[in-house]
């Protein structure tokens, strides 16, 4: 009678991809980003690795969502391929699937084992009209010397000390720079910056922020 033969582990290839999304596309919820990248995925021929159970789904995943109406130079996303793949034509397949807005820049091939990436913290950029820049100032430096800046949330018991993982405030001729730490304590989202510095209406005068770059913590 003859052995059944071993059973052949199944190919998971880690992969981190990072991608610009801008124009319109900054509309999209980060549910509908992530089933749009799936569809390139699968448009480009690339079979993706599924998790088991009656509902599979592919093992894709953002280090750290992306709130609507921003726009990002950087995002992340890594995802468990079933089979081996070449990085620079895995990018260049996603480009030539990919809608105007969305553009690849980076497809790194990660050793085995490597955990989720976890963000360190994240950058934005929000351009302002030279007649606000002088009351900006202002507002940046009184925020900068405060020892804490405490904000209430909705749907959180204690105050949030916002000033707390504010790393840097910057403005210059291309606008307001802020970069903000990732902790688990609660960061502070940019809307609620613009909010204290006075700023929050400039969105509905169709200025945005755009994320302009991701720091990953060391592995």
């Amino acid at each position: 009678m003859p052995l059944p033969s071993p059973a052949i582990a199944p190919i998971r290839q880690r992969v981190r991809i990072r991608f610009a999304k801008q124009g319109d596309l900054r509309f999209i919820g980060h549910h509908d980003l992530a089933r749009t990248i799936e569809r390139l995925l699968r448009r480009a021929g690339v079979r993706l690795s599924m998790t088991e159970g009656f509902h599979p789904r592919a093992r894709l995943s953002f280090p750290l969502a992306l709130a609507v109406g921003i726009a990002a130079d950087e995002e992340i996303v890594e995802m468990d391929l079933a089979e081996e793949v070449d990085v620079v034509r895995l990018a260049e397949q996603l480009q030539t699937q990919a809608p105007p807005g969305l553009s690849f820049h980076d497809v790194q091939m990660l050793p085995p084992g490597t955990r989720k990436a976890a963000v360190e913290s994240i950058t934005f950029m929000l351009p302002l009209p030279a007649d606000r820049r002088a009351a900006a100032a202002a507002s940046v430096a009184e925020f900068l010397a405060a020892k804490n800046w405490p904000i209430v949330r909705a749907g959180r018991r204690a105050p949030l000390d916002l000033r707390a993982d504010v790393l840097d405030l910057s403005l210059d001729d291309s606008g307001l720079g802020m970069r903000l730490a990732v902790s688990h304590e609660g960061m502070p989202r940019p809307r609620e910056i613009l909010e204290a510095l006075h700023l929050a209406d400039l969105e509905q005068q169709g200025f945005f922020l755009t994320r302009t770059a991701v720091t990953l913590r060391e592995e």
